[in-house]
């Protein structure tokens, strides 16, 4: 009997778990670490942010996969070991024959000073419950979109988030009263998707009177005061901050030699294997560098795809049969724009000399894809 750890069930994790579990006899184990008891499907959080979902819908049971043949240990994992392909959660300590590291990227808002006191984390449930809250009241003043600090995970997110609450705004005729601006650690939008993507983003900014202000990266968050400090010294009051908190590869990763204190895991680009044999990593606790100096986004689509080539390849490995696939850098996002519209990009990031990306033409179309996602994603696991 054969046994597959899975460190982390987010979607990189459950893409993994669910393709082992076709592939492999029913004889041998998937076993799969998460400290959370349920999974949360993180591109609706900005509909629980604007009110279009609660958060009973954009989560489900970790515990009901065990049905699946996939075996659920509910317990944070205080160490792992990847030459011994080895996990130790609870009070247990698991070893088997490969090892997949999914555990995602950790949301650190503390990075930033007075930060973690300001609820309106939209990277998490409770945060996007906050922000909803607020947006209900709000008549006049600011709203600040804050990216504190790069890289971090689904890039459109806070853009996206912008014009959300845009568009919830003026549905509800109290736009002209209230400013929506974002303030960005990055220098542009999507930049990795090229200048085509990012100009398409920057224009429907403009189009919806949401300043931009890009290379601006938070110092400090003064909450008695509501106001933002920048490097630069700009000081921003806000009646409502909805942000990005800095992100940083797990505590346990890095405590493991898997990964720098200020960096991410590295992998081969193809297969997600790490120098480790049979140790894979997938989704956002890793990097991987592009032709054009800058790394993979951290983005679901790609942790997805990640999870299934990292599968196969051990599945081959453990049975000698079947044929395994490799990740070949396509993907695709869509862009929330707020009034029932979105958008979409997509193509190869791992094109030469440049990613190759192309961004289709907004429209309700794209929403209504969003909305089947969601849907789809539910309907194959739970």
């Amino acid at each position: 009997m054969a046994r597959v750890l899975i460190a982390g069930a987010g979607v990189g994790g459950l893409a993994a778990a669910h393709r082992l579990r076709r592939l492999l006899p029913d004889s041998d184990e998937i076993v799969v670490f998460d400290h959370h008891a349920v999974h949360t499907f993180w591109p609706s959080l900005l509909w629980v942010m604007t009110g279009t979902r609660d958060a009973k819908q954009v989560v489900r049971p970790l515990g009901t996969l065990r049905d699946q043949g996939i075996h659920i240990i509910e317990a944070p994992i205080t160490s792992l070991d990847p030459s011994t392909k080895t996990v130790v959660a609870g009070n247990a300590r698991w070893e088997g024959d490969a090892l997949i590291i999914a555990l995602g990227a950790e949301l650190d808002p503390a990075g930033v000073p007075g930060l973690e006191n300001v609820p309106g984390n939209f990277y998490q449930v409770d945060g996007a419950q906050a922000i909803w809250r607020d947006l209900q009241t709000i008549t006049q003043g600011r709203i600040v979109v804050l990216i504190s600090r790069v890289p971090f995970k689904c890039p459109a997110a806070p853009y996206e988030a912008a014009m959300l609450i845009d568009g919830y705004l003026r549905k509800r005729r109290r736009r002209d009263q209230v400013d929506v601006s974002l303030w960005a650690a990055e220098p542009s939008p999507m930049g990795v998707a090229g200048p085509v993507v990012s100009q398409s983003v920057l224009d429907a900014l403009a189009s919806r009177q949401i300043s931009y202000h890009p290379r601006q990266l938070a110092v400090r968050v003064n909450t008695e005061a509501s106001q933002l400090t920048f490097a630069d010294e700009t000081e921003l009051p806000y009646d409502l901050l909805a942000y990005v908190p800095p992100h940083r590869a797990p505590k346990v990763v890095v405590d493991a030699g898997l990964a720098r204190a200020d960096g991410w895991i590295k992998v081969n680009r193809h297969t997600l294997e790490t120098s480790t044999t049979n140790v894979f990593a997938i989704g956002d606790v890793t990097e991987i560098p592009l032709s054009l100096g800058k790394p993979l986004p951290k983005a679901g689509v790609f942790a997805y795809r990640q999870g299934e080539v990292a599968a196969e390849i051990i599945a081959q490995r453990l049975t000698g049969r079947g044929s395994a696939s490799v990740f070949n850098g396509v993907g695709e996002c869509f862009i929330e724009m707020g009034g029932g519209i979105a958008g979409l990009a997509r193509g190869n990031f791992y094109g030469e000399p440049m990613p190759a990306i192309h961004a289709y033409k907004a429209g309700r179309h794209w929403h209504a894809g969003k909305v089947a996602f969601e849907r789809h994603w539910w309907a194959q696991w739970w």
